[in-house]
This record gives structure tokens, C-alpha cells and sequence, in this order.
């Protein structure tokens, strides 16, 4: 009885054997999911660093999906809520967990505490973004999104397992800081940008050629402290560009 309710299709709709999904992007969505899925394994087994390298790649590669999707018109109502749970998980859980495991379970209830705040922020961050979708500036993100928030965290595991710096005194308190500000900032309405405004296919001058040149090469040399480096600029970028606003000059009304 059960087999015949879901074989039935709903009026006006296609049967769930009909409808399909479409496996390419999906397919890109899926492995990000993993790679968020093997960051909170890889922190359980006290391989931090993996772990943060792990989230880099989840990173990418829901980078990659809409990307692609686009390209290949592929998009699908159920690709856009496939990639909010994969986002929910690699973003939100994971980084979460890393910064729990390595360091804020040493600071018992606080710690914990903490760590539920940036895993609340990426859920009600991700929650808002599919509600306001059509209706903002695609220019600009409302809330730092999640990807970025969790480079915030995964990249300061990154550099410290990567230069040795885990013996610092007072990183922890760092940590802790570092993971409830990326909590926070993701449910505020603090406007970041969105680089939506570049396109690939825009001429530009040859100038820019030589800085993506300059810019491979730093990242080929130093990844970690690069990628923490551009993350971090680009959190504050938003509370500058907020300041700077506040702070301007309001035009008189005569």
C-alpha cells in the first residue's frame, strides 16, 4: 500500500521515478559533502590539519556546483536544497566540530557553547539566504556566508598545524574568537560583496593577467597562509564598508 502512495503521482506533477535529478552538479554537491563528512571524521581521529584542508576542498567544490550547473542549464529545485544540506554539514557541522576537538573542549561548557554558535549561525544563515533568494542585491551577501565563515575556522587549524604554531600560549581564547565571530557575523546584516559582478568573458586590461600571475604563485607558495590571509580581509572587508557608510557624510536636505 505503501509502494502504490509513492508510485501515485501527485496532479500536475511527475512521479518521483519521472522526475530524475540531474547528475552532474549533483554529483559536484555530493562531494562536498563528503569532504565536510571526512573533515568531522579526520578531527575524531585528531588529524586536524586533514581536516582543515578537507573543508578547502568542500570549499571548491560547491564552488563548483552552480557553477556548473549554470553552464550545462541543469538547475533544479532539488539541486538548490541538496547544496543548502551539503553546505549545512561542511560548513556548519564540520568546522564546528574541528574547532571543538582540537581545542575548545579543553574550555568545557564554554567551549561547546561556542562551537553550537557558529553550527546555529550557518543554519539560520543558510535558512535566510534560500528565503531571500530573488529578492536582494545579487552584488551582495547579507551575513558573511558559510563558506567563508568556515575558512575563518578551518584555516586558523590550518596555519597552526601547518608552521607549528599549536603551542601558543592563549590559542584557544583565539580560537574561541575566532569561532563565535564567524558564528555571528553569518546572522548579521552586515553587507560583504559577492564577486558576482566578475564575469570570465568581460574583457579586461592586460594588467589583471599579470596579478592573477602574482596571485597563483603566492598561493602556490604559502596555500594556508594565503587562503587565511584573503579570508580574514575579506570578513572585515564588510564592517569597513559598514564604517566607512556610517561614517560618511549625509547629503543636506535643503
Amino acid at each position: 500500500m505503501d509502494n502504490c502512495m509513492i508510485n501515485d503521482p501527485v496532479p500536475g506533477k511527475p512521479s518521483l521515478r519521472r522526475q530524475g535529478i540531474y547528475l552532474l552538479p549533483n554529483s559536484f554537491t555530493l562531494a562536498a559533502l563528503f569532504a565536510g563528512f571526512y573533515a568531522i571524521v579526520q578531527a575524531m581521529n585528531q588529524n586536524f590539519q586533514i581536516a582543515a584542508v578537507a573543508i578547502f576542498v568542500a570549499m571548491i567544490l560547491d564552488g563548483m556546483d552552480g557553477r556548473v550547473a549554470r553552464l550545462t542549464h541543469s538547475q533544479s529545485a532539488f539541486g538548490a536544497e541538496f547544496d543548502s544540506l551539503s553546505d549545512m554539514v561542511s560548513f556548519g557541522v564540520a568546522p564546528a566540530l574541528v574547532a571543538y576537538e582540537w581545542l575548545l573542549k579543553d574550555m568545557g561548557k564554554l567551549g561547546w557553547m561556542v562551537a553550537f554558535i557558529h553550527c546555529a549561525g550557518a543554519a539560520l544563515r543558510l535558512a535566510r539566504f534560500n528565503t531571500m533568494i530573488g529578492s536582494t542585491d545579487k552584488r551582495w551577501f547579507t551575513g558573511l556566508p558559510s563558506p567563508a565563515a568556515a575558512a575563518l575556522v578551518a584555516g586558523l587549524v590550518w596555519i597552526c598545524h601547518a608552521y607549528d604554531y599549536t603551542g601558543l600560549p592563549g590559542l584557544k581564547w583565539v580560537l574561541l574568537g575566532f569561532t563565535a565571530f564567524s558564528g555571528i557575523t553569518m546572522v548579521t546584516n552586515v553587507k560583504f560583496w559577492s564577486f558576482k559582478e566578475i564575469h570570465l568573458r568581460r574583457r579586461v586590461p592586460f594588467v589583471m593577467l599579470l596579478a592573477l600571475v602574482v596571485a597563483l604563485l603566492l598561493l602556490m607558495s604559502e596555500p594556508p597562509l594565503v587562503l587565511f590571509g584573503f579570508f580574514v580581509c575579506y570578513a572585515l572587508s564588510g564592517y569597513v564598508m559598514a564604517a566607512w557608510r556610517w561614517c560618511k557624510p549625509k547629503p543636506v536636505m535643503l
